[in-house]
């Protein structure tokens, strides 16, 4: 059993994080648990966020270049002395509450290897309203997912010791869906829990050009976890959302014939209401929170970003078929 003495090793991979990284170590400070050891694993930091750090009380490691959250997270697990490590993104600025809940959680569930949180509905920072929609979004898809999972958050997320060290560390050939991977790979031996208990705010990402090649790249990484045997991927990737995404690639495809003749104007409208009745809830949702002039802006936002994530996918299956090495689950060109 966790209790209020139990020592939490808080690894948080640092790269050019000097916009949020006194939120995110300030946020630890303020935390209910006090018994913290604190890891920052700076990834080849250029921006002089070294400087913001170096007057906390924290160890400071690195990984001598930007090599990818997989090994910054893996350089600081094996250095950590604590029972639970608990993964945080140097971009999220945790509740208070946030590693209190997560032991609790632990102890009241002896068959968990990992619990991961979900980020608020509130940005960090607000930079535009793009930030608005992905917070809005991600918020949703978690929330309406709680409960036993297989993609892992590791952005905020917690993994017992001596479960990391006997399902060994991310798979540092990946730089997208990593957390996806590990957690799909946990959870073939440990249950893993996604709970709102443990939230925080994360800083978002404010383009929309940005979201569609993160989306994109993640998109396509996912293909060798849909293809991989055993315990099937359970979360918020749901058929229907999956299958929204294929909607969202036909509505923008007719869109351009929508003015040459009434029946492709039908068609994108058929494909387009199809594509939101698939995630009715998501939209629901996003109306009580911000009223209809800003939902007609999420959705147009969600449909281009949906359709990128379908040309990943695409990407990813054609990657599949004619390339070993990304069929084992690594990358290539």
């Amino acid at each position: 059993m966790y209790d209020n003495k139990t020592l939490v090793s808080v690894v948080i991979p640092n790269y050019n994080s000097s916009k949020t990284i006194l939120l995110c170590l300030e946020a630890l400070i303020s935390q209910t648990h006090k018994e913290l050891e604190i890891i920052v694993v700076d990834d080849g930091s250029t921006d002089g966020c070294l400087g913001l750090i170096e007057p906390f009380h924290v160890t400071i490691l690195s990984t001598g270049n930007n090599a990818g959250p997989s090994k910054a997270r893996n350089m600081g697990a094996m250095a950590a002395k604590g029972e639970v490590i608990f993964f945080l993104d140097s971009d999220v600025a945790l509740f208070t509450d946030a590693i209190e809940n997560t032991l609790i959680a632990f102890n009241q569930n002896s068959a968990l290897g990992s619990v991961c949180g979900i980020y608020d509905k509130v940005p960090l920072i607000r930079d535009s309203i793009v930030e608005d929609y992905r917070s809005l979004q991600a918020y949703h898809w978690r929330k309406s997912s709680e409960g036993i999972v297989t993609p892992g958050f590791f952005s905020l997320g917690a993994v017992k010791r001596y479960v990391f060290h006997e399902i060994g560390g991310f798979n540092e050939s990946l730089r997208d869906s990593e957390d996806a991977e590990y957690g799909h790979r946990l959870s073939q031996h440990y249950q893993l829990l996604l709970t709102s208990t443990v939230m925080g705010r994360h800083d978002d990402d404010d383009s929309v050009r940005v979201i569609m090649s993160k989306l994109f790249k993640r998109a396509r990484t996912r293909i060798p976890l849909y293809m991989r045997r055993g315990k099937p991927m359970q979360g918020f990737e749901t058929p229907a959302r999956a299958l929204a995404l294929g909607f969202a690639a036909l509505t923008l495809l007719t869109l351009p014939l929508s003015t040459l003749h009434w029946g492709f104007l039908a068609l994108t409208v058929f494909w387009l209401c199809v594509f939101i009745a698939l995630d009715g809830s998501q939209y629901v949702f996003v109306a009580k929170e911000r009223g209809l002039r800003f939902l007609i802006f999420f959705t147009s936002v969600h449909l281009l970003v949906s359709a990128t994530a379908c040309a990943g996918l695409c990407k990813g299956l054609i990657d599949w078929c004619i390339d070993p090495a990304f069929r084992r689950g690594g990358v290539s060109a």
